[in-house]
């Protein structure tokens, strides 16, 4: 199993740094609008109104809404990453029950937290992307290669499905918790926890 790269779906990627700003501010209003109008009813318009950009601007950068929202996506992503690797900085290395929590709590963490990311997340609520670019695939990629290093392991084959099934199962279930209960219903994420550690203890320990 490969680690899968993802297409970038900006048309043209900011170079000085006022673009990156303006970029930022577009993306930043996509995700207050996935909030309060929903996917449908989101629009490239309404994101240049919010942002305080020329509707030529959102155009230079996206071709429609779903690269946008692709965009925000990714920039999820990364943030969540972020996010992981400073928990991981203030854990004791090589402990993979650590490791775990500090995975699943940065993603429930932004789940109630994050503008837009309750319908977009990495891509898995409103698919985007290319087909060969799967959201969980892309999380389980990251997570293989930030991970092996803390716990001292090859990021093999081996080591990314393990991940890939953990990611997808979390997925599943935090999805169910949420649908249950708008702030992540805590009994289901509580046996989310112990399903993953369950199953992780098998390979890790």
């Amino acid at each position: 199993m490969k680690p899968v790269p993802h297409a970038t779906t900006l048309r043209r990627a900011p170079v000085q740094r006022r673009s990156a700003e303006r970029l930022t501010r577009i993306l930043d209003a996509c995700a207050e609008l996935l909030d309060e109008v929903g996917y449908d009813a989101l629009s490239t318009r309404a994101v240049a109104l919010r942002a305080g950009v020329p509707i030529g601007s959102v155009y230079r950068f996206f071709g429609n809404k779903r690269q946008m929202a692709d965009a925000l996506a990714q920039r999820n992503l990364e943030r969540y990453t972020e996010r992981v690797t400073e928990r991981l900085k203030r854990a004791r290395r090589g402990d993979w029950r650590e490791a775990m929590d500090a995975v699943l709590d940065e993603y429930l963490a932004m789940k109630r937290t994050a503008p837009g990311f309750s319908l977009v997340d990495f891509g898995n609520q409103i698919p985007v992307g290319a087909r060969h670019t799967e959201p969980n695939t892309r999380v389980a990629d990251r997570l293989t290669g930030l991970l092996s290093g803390y716990l001292g392991r090859t990021p093999d084959d081996e080591l990314r499905r393990v991940f890939l099934v953990a990611v997808e199962a979390a997925d599943g279930l935090v999805q169910l918790a949420f649908r249950t209960d708008p702030d992540g219903d805590e009994a289901i994420i509580t046996e989310t926890r112990e399903l993953l550690r369950a199953y992780l203890g098998r390979v890790l320990d």
